[in-house]
């Protein structure tokens, strides 16, 4: 008989590798220990009441929440404003003349010419919203959104404009905005992690999963990444090749190791702390493929999305996961469209080469998935308790990059963002750019005061929300950041 075949005559490494990467499968085996445990126990036997709560425990809020999650999407590269949502008919005045800013300092150093959008912009919905032929589905959801047109950030490098974008720092390590969600609110549902990532099938964003670090939160309030394509989770279930009875053995060794630890050292949070990941973990191998398997979805909400086109698929994919995780009380999501920087063609929304190429291809992929999902939520009555954020790092200069060029430079003194849903003032322009686009003209507005606003309206006071690290009590919003009324309905 092959020695590999025998449940205990493994390396001690392939041992310890199975216990730590494959522990859903111990988790099960847990799981379903559990019953017979609970049906012998003595009045005198240590129930869990004994251990401390569970860090995905709901938890009270400052004061009574609007929303009740939320949905970020962050798409990556920096989207062009002016050729998008921030209608400039002086840019289109001064096509073809040179910009001469002395404060002007291009982040490749090459300034070029004024360029007008390729695209048409035309006002539309009730608010009369100007929009680009870029976004045509997009554009029949206005009503539902608050642009926020006078957004700057702090930096004009992708990788620290992006860390700035989603924890509030530039630089990386600091907990990202669902593992703030997580700490503050916990779960609605035990069965999931209240923070899922949902990244791009094309890439993984630059810094991979430093994106959705909990930084120097407790580890459970990391986001927990689904894969597009292939397994949604990598080591969720044990494999093909092992047999029960080896598995049996490993668990029941497990099981008899813990208690020994349990025993000798009484009050050890960290070990309760890993059961109850490893419970999580056994509940997500029944949780996770119905969530993930969308077969069951009528034609008509999968065509919705875009799930009939090839170019949409696979954002639509994650789109349509998106709200079917919210409809099970995954508290926060998010979303990346685009990839990792570098490479041809460009795989996010980076436009150096030419706005006109790159940007009508990350258009054809966004475009409809995300009107698709707002129209989703408000259909199913889940926009009036769902936040969808939308973001990009920065956006794009309104001048070509170089005197013979076709594409724009990053671009962080002026660009757009928006907001929809749970008591966001729909179809409101907050803020504006200058007549070309360039600089904040009214209303000016960073990260710190966008994440304030979600804070507030999950229920949560931003100036509150705190975790003590290195003798500082730490926030999202830094020192930062106040809450922006006017985005707010009834204000």
């Amino acid at each position: 008989m092959n020695v590999r075949e025998t449940p205990f005559h493994d390396s001690r490494r392939d041992f310890l590798w199975r216990s730590a990467n494959g522990f859903g499968s111990i988790a099960l085996a847990w799981l379903l220990n559990r019953d017979a445990t609970a049906a012998n126990a003595t009045p005198h036997t240590p129930s869990s009441a004994d251990a401390p709560p569970s860090p995905y425990a709901p938890k009270p809020t400052h004061f009574p929440p609007i929303a009740k999650r939320v949905i970020h999407i962050c798409s990556l590269g920096g989207v062009s404003h002016v050729d998008t949502w921030d209608h400039k008919p002086g840019l289109t005045q001064r096509h073809g003349q040179e910009y001469k800013d002395e404060n002007y300092d291009p982040f490749f150093g090459r300034p070029g010419r004024l360029m007008r959008s390729p695209w048409e912009f035309k006002r539309h919905g009730q608010a009369g919203r100007w929009t680009s032929s870029l976004l045509p589905h997009l554009a029949t959801c206005v009503d539902d959104l608050a642009f926020v047109n006078s957004m700057h950030s702090r930096s004009s490098n992708h990788t620290p404009a992006t860390f700035l974008e989603n924890t509030g720092f530039t630089m990386n390590g600091f907990p990202s905005l669902g593992s703030w969600v997580s700490y503050g609110l916990g779960s609605e549902n035990q069965d999931l992690p209240a923070y899922i990532v949902l990244p791009d099938a094309r890439g993984l964003p630059a810094g991979s999963a430093i994106n959705w670090t909990q930084g120097f939160l407790p580890a459970a309030h990391q986001g927990v990444a689904f894969n597009a394509k292939g397994e949604p989770i990598p080591d969720l279930f044990t494999p093909k090749a092992i047999p029960p009875s080896r598995r049996t053995a490993e668990t029941d060794l497990l099981r008899a190791m813990n208690r020994d630890f349990a025993a000798a050292n009484p009050g050890a949070d960290e070990l309760h702390a890993r059961i109850r990941a490893y419970e999580l973990a056994a509940q997500m191998q029944l949780s996770v493929p119905e969530i993930t398997d969308l077969s069951n979805e009528p034609e008509a909400t999968r065509n919705l999305y875009g799930l009939d086109q090839p170019v949409t698929r696979d954002f639509a994919t994650n789109c349509l996961r998106a709200r079917r995780l919210c409809e099970r009380g995954v508290r926060f999501v998010q979303l990346f469209n685009g990839g990792a920087f570098g490479g041809r063609p460009r795989i996010n929304w980076d436009a150096h080469e030419g706005i006109e190429e790159n940007h009508g291809n990350q258009a054809a992929v966004m475009d409809k998935p995300i009107a698709g999902l707002i129209k989703d939520l408000k259909s199913r009555g889940m926009l009036k308790d769902t936040l969808v954020l939308w973001t990009t790092e920065f956006g794009r200069t309104p001048v070509t990059q170089g005197l013979k060029s076709t594409g724009r430079d990053h671009h962080p003194n002026a660009f757009t963002i928006w907001m929809a849903g749970a008591g966001v003032n729909p179809g409101l322009a907050y803020g504006a750019s200058d007549d070309i686009g360039f600089h904040v003209a009214d209303k000016p507005l960073e990260f710190y005061d966008i994440h304030a606003t979600m804070l507030h309206l999950l229920g949560m006071d931003h100036e509150k929300l705190t975790f003590l690290h290195d003798g500082i009590q730490r926030r999202l919003t830094n020192v930062h950041g106040h809450v922006v009324k006017e985005l707010l309905k009834g204000s």
